[in-house]
C-alpha cells in the first residue's frame, strides 16, 4: 500500500425493509475500495454499521490488517461533541476520534475509525 494515508471518499447508506446497508469508499492517490455492512436499520445502529464498513474498505486496501471493531460511541466533551472508535488490530486496541459536525455522527465515526488507524496504515 502506498504511504499516503486514505481518504474518506463516500458513505452511502439505505434501507431494505428492516436492515440498514452501509458502503464506504476509501480512496488514495492510486486506488478506491470499498467496504459494505448490513444489519439493523434502527438509527441506534446506524454508527456500528459505519464502523464495520470502513473497517472493510481499509481490509481491502491493505489485506495483512486483522482487524475488529470492539466499540463506536459518541460522547460530549465541553460544548463540542466526539465520535470514538476502538478497534482491535493483532492483538492491541487502538482509539481514534472525530468531531461530530452537523449533528451528524456518521461521517465522524468513519473519521474516528481512519484516526485509530493512521499510524499502523503508514507501516503498511
Amino acid at each position: 500500500m502506498s504511504k499516503s494515508r486514505p481518504a474518506l471518499s463516500s458513505i452511502d447508506q439505505h434501507l431494505l425493509g428492516t436492515q440498514a446497508v452501509v458502503e464506504v469508499t476509501l480512496t488514495t492517490l492510486h486506488d478506491r475500495h470499498t467496504g459494505r455492512a448490513q444489519g439493523d436499520g434502527d438509527p441506534i445502529h446506524r454508527a456500528r454499521l459505519v464502523g464495520e464498513a470502513t473497517l472493510r474498505a481499509l481490509q481491502a486496501l491493505a489485506p495483512g490488517l486483522a482487524l475488529d471493531l470492539r466499540a463506536v460511541a459518541t460522547s460530549e466533551l465541553g460544548p463540542v461533541k466526539i465520535a470514538l472508535a476502538q478497534v482491535r488490530e493483532n492483538g492491541h486496541d487502538l482509539v481514534g476520534s472525530a468531531v461530530v459536525r452537523g449533528g451528524d455522527p456518521v461521517m465522524a465515526t468513519a473519521k474516528a475509525v481512519l484516526n485509530a488507524l493512521n499510524r499502523k496504515l503508514a507501516e503498511a
